[in-house]
């Protein structure tokens, strides 16, 4: 396990400034982080999304590499994989860009980025 991450997630919140069309998160959607080590967990929910969790690891540059899965509004369960890449704004937050694929429904691929609230 590493310990010596530059970036810790832990009890921070993002919201989704952009995504692609296939993807299911909105502005409404808020993710809360949680970091232990270079394990990263989260939980998020809003907008088309009734309930959402991701698990990842985070490498020394703070991105994270995780799958997620989701229900949303349609009832339906949604799994996928993602690579976030950290950038430090000007106001000290951090805005995560992604790059994520489906592994269910029609694996497709799209990319979002969230800002830390």
């Amino acid at each position: 396990m590493q310990n010596n991450v530059m970036i810790n997630y832990n009890n921070k919140f993002f919201k989704p400034v952009r995504t692609t069309a296939n993807g299911e998160t909105s502005r409404d959607t808020v993710f809360h982080y949680r970091q232990s080590g270079n394990v990263l967990t989260a939980e998020y929910s809003g907008g088309k999304i009734s309930a959402g969790h991701l698990i990842g690891l985070v490498n020394e540059q703070g991105d994270i590499d995780m799958h997620y899965h989701q229900i949303n509004d349609q009832g339906e369960l949604m799994i996928g994989v993602c690579h976030s890449t950290p950038e430090m704004l000007a106001n000290g937050k951090i805005r995560l860009h992604e790059k994520w694929q489906w592994t269910s429904g029609d694996k497709t691929s799209g990319e979002s980025i969230l800002d830390e609230v």
